[in-house]
């Protein structure tokens, strides 16, 4: 059975068919509308775009921000101008078959897990390392999402107390320590201190700020300033899997986004600050490390995938 996957994104919404082993059988991209109706609209537009006249049995809709345990009802999306919005009810009317909702770390997350760098295992956990951190858990082969659907925002587990101020209201998020941004901050710093830092200066003068591809250049090309600031970045969040390890006890941890281009520069920081925090080492069996393989496609072969599911689990 094909199904429909969406994932809407700050700057573009993207849709693809995909079959059952998670193969895309044809795909659309279309800018991301400011206003919520045109944004329901554009979400229909595509979804009849992508049926090309067939039957569709199945569409999953990914989207950031809070979703309910019945993957119907957005509570709240930072991005979108959604509170308490019924969108599965509302797009089931307007074309027909059933539609779930889905928080869109939470479908990247399941698609690496079927068929991605999760496969093999039956718990897994995934970190998206963005501009924010997103999360995903997967225990027992069943993707968690907590009790009110608003489970695994793993990026707010609190790692300093009375740290960097978190858009969340907290502070010291894994957010703060771990994400994209949180890197940019620490490069700027080694920058500022000069010595290995001298050619993320040079970088920062010539093109009056840092970036992401500034920074990820330097990445990739070893500069000693720019492996540093990815080092403290692993280390974070190598202390947060060892204590999601602690709660959890996945198999595997997989790391994706931007930042988890880096590969096993990322990683080896990650296994050897988890290794330090790991309460009980020696004692406590060690997951597996690895880098998500789905990359841009997993939103939509996950929210596809998981639609799919639904529509198994409630024949």
């Amino acid at each position: 059975m094909h199904a429909i996957g969406i994932d809407i994104g700050g700057t573009k919404i993207a849709g693809a068919v995909v079959d059952e082993l998670g193969g895309i059988v044809r795909s659309a991209r279309v800018p991301t509308p400011v206003d919520t109706a045109a944004l329901e609209d554009a979400v229909v537009a595509m979804i009849g775009e992508l049926a090309g006249g067939e039957r569709i049995e199945a569409v999953g809709v990914a989207a950031a921000g809070f979703i309910d345990a019945a993957q119907s009802t957005v509570y709240y999306a930072p991005n979108i101008d959604w509170r308490n919005e019924p969108f599965r009810e509302k797009l089931e009317a307007r074309v027909g078959g059933s539609v779930v909702v889905e928080n869109d770390a939470n479908a990247a997350g399941w698609a690496e897990f079927r068929f991605g760098a999760g496969r093999m295992v039956s718990d897994m956990v995934m970190l998206t390392i963005g501009t924010g951190v997103g999360g995903a858990i997967v225990a027992g082969d069943r993707l968690f999402r907590g009790g009110f659907g608003a489970g695994a925002e793993l990026g707010h587990l609190r790692l300093v107390p009375n740290g960097v101020a978190c858009g969340c209201g907290q502070h010291g998020c894994l957010e703060q320590y771990g994400s994209g941004r949180a890197l940019m901050r620490m490069a700027n710093e080694i920058a500022d201190a000069g010595g290995i830092g001298q050619n993320l200066a040079r970088a920062r003068e010539e093109h009056g700020a840092l970036d992401g591809t500034i920074v990820g250049g330097l990445i990739a090309a070893e500069d000693p300033g720019a492996v540093a600031a990815l080092r403290q970045l692993g280390r974070w969040l190598g202390e947060a899997s060892a204590s999601l390890s602690a709660v959890l006890d996945p198999q595997r941890f997989v790391f994706g986004g931007g930042v988890a281009v880096a590969g096993e520069l990322l990683l080896a920081p990650i296994r050897e600050s988890f290794l330090e925090h790991l309460p009980a080492r020696g004692y406590h069996p060690e997951p597996d490390f690895v880098i998500a393989e789905l990359v841009n496609d997993a939103g939509v072969v996950g929210a596809a995938d998981l639609a799919r599911v639904w529509v198994e689990e409630h024949a």
